[in-house]
């Protein structure tokens, strides 16, 4: 007996050994600090139009703030008139303009004061082929075909028919109806009839209220310019910030109850795909000591943990953003929606991001963007006027 009561004891202590060899792993614990409401995760799936999901989630929460109730915008309607307007302007341009699956918030703004609105319902993604979730790849590939034919041919005179319309628009929206479905000219929106431009304007919703904002030292400060970005093919305007000061923007939209349509590179190793982006100072974590951002960018794999728990993070200057911008280190990725800030148990200050890839990652579709990533990462965001700091409102001109 003694004997065995012996055997037990080193048992247990092998197992308490072997317990305390593997120590258990240390994550993020979030803390809300401020969380503004919104509507629910989409997903944008095979398709590249995080522009479109991206801002009518925003202008949704816009609605729900503004206590117009809950809405479900499409966002294949606004895609494919959006289409059909990048289309004209790459052939108007022989090419020069790019046509493909990216867009701008502006995009959306400009959509829904032109072509208007319709409800997610009316136009589905997916339906044209039997699915729930978009897949734009033959799409992409059979559009792509017959706007470069056009754009880069070498054609003396393009052909229209007796309405001088030319009939590669014609090809082009049809192509776009058999992929995306046709636009609904008239809908019903419970019990009420509305055409897509009457429904925009029932919600509420002003075009003029939403501005962009960025901050890059090639343009004065507090002045518009167009940011020089491939999918900004409007040629949308955006008011120049230092960054100080457009991080003041963010804050204070969100702790005044607006939340942010954010445009930011996501191809970061920071960024991660499990819910967290984070900028990890690599001069002062204990992992990397002696290296450098631009070894951050080619990261070995093992080096990755570092996005697994809080970490020192690295306060970009004004300069270093402009030189990340002018080197194509940062570069216009993926929009999403902040609507909230957060701290995790060092009191580190996170951002609150719905994104449109489905409730996937740690947090069900939800990431914790670390303000480090925010201030160095941002391409631009857009705001409700009104979200503006009143001083700085005022050195913009907007009132």
């Amino acid at each position: 007996m003694k004997k065995l009561l012996t055997l037990a004891a080193m048992g247990m202590f092998c197992i308490s050994g072997m317990a305390q060899e593997q120590p258990k792993e240390e994550g993020f614990v979030f803390t809300t600090v401020k969380e503004n409401p919104i509507t629910s995760i989409k997903n944008q799936n095979r398709a590249g139009t995080c522009w479109c999901y991206s801002t009518l989630s925003f202008l949704e929460a816009e609605l729900l703030r503004m206590g117009k109730g809950e809405y479900d915008f499409s966002e294949m309607f606004i895609v494919h008139n959006t289409y059909l307007d990048r289309a004209d302007k790459a052939v108007r341009t022989h090419g020069d303009i790019s046509f493909s699956q990216g867009g701008s918030f502006y995009d959306v703004i400009y959509g829904m004061e032109k072509f208007g609105l319709v409800p997610e319902e009316e136009m589905r993604p997916g339906v044209m082929y039997g699915d729930t979730l978009s897949n734009h790849n033959e799409l992409t590939a059979v559009s792509d075909a017959v706007v470069a034919a056009i754009a880069k041919g070498r054609l003396s005179k393009l052909q229209a028919d007796k309405n001088n319309v030319p009939l590669w628009k014609k090809a082009i929206a049809s192509i776009h109806d058999i992929y995306l479905g046709e636009r609904p000219e008239k809908f019903t929106y419970k019990g009420k009839e509305y055409t897509p431009k009457s429904f925009y304007e029932s919600t509420g919703l002003k075009a003029s209220d939403y501005v962009s904002l960025t901050s890059y030292t090639h343009h004065p400060f507090y002045s518009q310019f167009v940011l020089e970005i491939q999918d900004n093919w409007r040629w949308a305007l955006s008011y120049n910030l230092p960054i100080d000061e457009l991080m003041q923007v963010f804050d204070n939209a969100i702790m005044n109850g607006y939340t942010i349509a954010w445009g930011s590179d996501v191809s970061e190793a920071g960024f991660t795909r499990n819910g967290v982006a984070v900028m990890p100072d690599n001069e002062k974590a204990q992992e990397l000591s002696g290296s450098d951002m631009a070894r951050w960018l080619k990261m070995r794999p093992e080096e990755k943990k570092l996005n697994t728990k809080p970490q020192p993070q690295k306060w970009c200057t004004q300069e270093e953003r402009q030189l990340a911008y002018d080197n194509w280190e940062t570069t216009d990725d993926h929009g999403m929606v902040i609507y909230g800030i957060a701290k995790d148990q060092e009191g580190n200050e996170y951002y609150m991001v719905k994104n449109s890839w489905g409730k996937s990652g740690k947090y069900d579709g939800i990431w914790y963007a670390s303000k480090a990533f925010a201030r160095y990462k941002t391409m631009n965001i857009m705001v409700h006027k009104d979200a503006l700091p009143k001083d700085i409102a005022k050195k913009l001109g907007i009132k």
